[in-house]
């Protein structure tokens, strides 16, 4: 089951950019991984967020593939614990169903790609940088991995 990481903008912090790399290479031994950025709108005095949303929503929409199980990375989203959210991606990797993760960047994600999610995903009540928020996700997608396959990494 392929699975598509789709984020705004490239990581500029090197120690994140750093962690990503380790967990998409500790992934590979699971899955097939795309990670792919859309290239983010300038944040400017004056130009309304709206505006911005919508322009980068429009850039990730033509990212996802019609078949695939969108789950948007939201704050208000379902939280689970690490085994449900591994129960939940076990069932996608039986249906067979690609996956696409959607991360958006500092305002968050459009109407227009909050729409075409099947479901919203929260990482936890607390608030991160969409930066940490990748790096937080390739890790619990990787746990949720070693979950499924009663490795001892989880324990």
């Amino acid at each position: 089951m392929p699975i598509r990481i789709i984020v705004v903008d490239r990581t500029r912090s090197p120690f994140l950019r750093k962690g990503e790399t380790f967990y998409m290479e500790r992934l590979a031994r699971y899955t097939r991984l795309e990670w792919v950025e859309v290239k983010p709108e300038r944040i400017a005095k004056g130009r309304k967020e709206r505006e911005i949303l919508a322009k980068e929503g429009r850039s990730i929409v033509k990212r996802v593939g019609p078949r695939d199980h969108v789950i948007a990375l939201e704050m208000s989203g379902k939280v689970y614990d690490s085994e449900e959210f591994s129960e939940k991606l076990g069932g996608l990797v039986q249906s067979g169903a690609p996956v696409a993760f959607i991360v958006g960047g500092p305002l968050g994600l459009s109407e227009e790609v909050l729409n075409r999610a099947r479901e919203t995903l929260s990482l936890s009540r607390l608030t991160f940088t969409h930066e940490m928020a990748r790096l937080i996700l390739l890790e619990q997608l990787y746990r949720a991995f070693t979950i499924m396959r009663n490795e001892k990494y989880h324990k």
